[in-house]
Parts: C-alpha cells; structure tokens; sequence
C-alpha cells in the first residue's frame, strides 16, 4: 500500500473517527508509516489528525506501551473549584434554609432558595461585585453539584384548605363545650394528615422487631 486516492482518504478519517483513545492512536500510527514516511506533520496535513496524537501512537507502537488517557484534567474547572471561597459563602447561605430528604432515600438536602435568592445574598451580605458571580442558571448547577436541590420540599408546602375545614372545627368547639366536665365522656386528640400502611402492606411486608409475622405459627391459648 504506497498511495491513497482521495476517496480512500476519506474512508481512513472515518475509520478513525469510529475508534477511541489508544485504539485511534495505534491506527494513526499505522497509516503515517504506511502513507506519510512516519511524519506526523504530514499525516496532519494530510488526513487532519492532531499531530501530536500520531506522535503519540507512534511512540506507543514503536515502545510498546500505552499512555493512560486523563480524560478527568480535560475542560474547564468548575466554578466552586477555581474559587473555594465562594463555594464556602454559597453554603453558608444555602445550609440553615435546606431539609433533609423526608423519605430517607438520598443524601441530597433540599432548599427553598431560588439561585436568584442566593445571587442577591452573595451580593448583599458578602460584597461581591456582578463581575465576579456566575450567571442564574451556572449557580443552580454550582448548588446542584454541591449537593443541594433548588426546590421545595413537598412536606413543607402549606395544606389546601377545604370547604368543609371551618365546618369540621365549628362541631369540634361545639362538642367541646357541650361535653366540658362530663366525668361520662373521654375527649381523644387524633392527628389524621398521616398516611400510615398497615398490616401486610407495612414496611414491604415486614412486620417491626419483635412482632410475629403473618405467616408465623401462633402459641394455642
């Protein structure tokens, strides 16, 4: 194989857009000893590869070794790692308004904070200037890296009012009053705003520490 017309150049550039980090590199190599005499400037030019990558796949073939790929160092660095002091202001804004998860399913801390609202206390109480803060929509991403979710928890939302509410604690004042000092009646505060499963649909079927399952043997009386 000593030339290339131009339509199997083509086909060798998609080959090797197909294949990734060492596996690219290794096939670079092979077409610039193949075509280019091993120059890595002419297979740039010729096929538009990065040059110091096919001198890298060069290297790797002729020594027989790999370079580990540090995909991790590539791009830019978020914003709360070029400056740890703003990540520290930022939660310190953020933590006294957050809430755990109520279900106990994630890590991850929930607030009522908008990243408005946490932009304009970054301006106000810590002095920084506009110049110096990122966009709305780049904070929301700071926060949610930092492990707090901009939103409201479902459990701290206020209760809808129904019709019916005044109604209901119109009789209870009633009764109250009218059954006040019988030594006959026994008043009983019940909280009915919980759901709580019950019997086999508790705790996925699990009955609590101590307590026999359905299907265990019970003692005779």
């Amino acid at each position: 194989m000593t030339a290339s017309t131009p339509p199997h150049d083509d086909l060798i550039r998609s080959a090797a857009r197909r294949l990734k980090g060492h596996q690219r590199r290794l096939f670079q190599a092979e077409v610039a000893r193949a075509l280019c005499g091993g120059n890595p400037r002419a297979a740039e030019r010729r096929f538009r590869w990065g040059r110091d990558a096919v001198a890298t796949g060069l290297h790797e073939a002729s020594q027989g070794i790999r370079c580990v790929e540090d995909f991790a160092a590539r791009g830019a660095r978020p914003s709360e790692e070029k400056d740890p002091q703003l990540a520290a202001d930022i939660r310190a804004i953020v933590e006294p308004c957050t809430q755990a998860d109520p279900e106990r399913k994630s890590p991850r801390r929930y607030t009522n904070l908008s990243a408005a609202e946490v932009l304009q206390a970054l301006k106000d109480h810590h002095g920084y200037q506009a110049d110096r803060l990122p966009g709305e929509r780049t904070l929301r991403d700071i926060v949610n890296r930092m492990g707090y979710r901009l939103r409201r928890v479902q459990k701290a939302k206020p209760l809808k009012k129904l019709p019916e509410t005044g109604a209901v604690f119109a009789n209870v004042a009633a009764c109250r009053t009218r059954y006040q000092g019988d030594p006959e009646t026994l008043e009983i505060s019940v909280d009915t705003k919980a759901k709580v499963s019950e019997g086999d649909y508790c705790r996925g079927g699990k009955m609590p520490d101590g307590f026999p399952g359905p299907d265990t043997p019970r003692p005779r009386p």
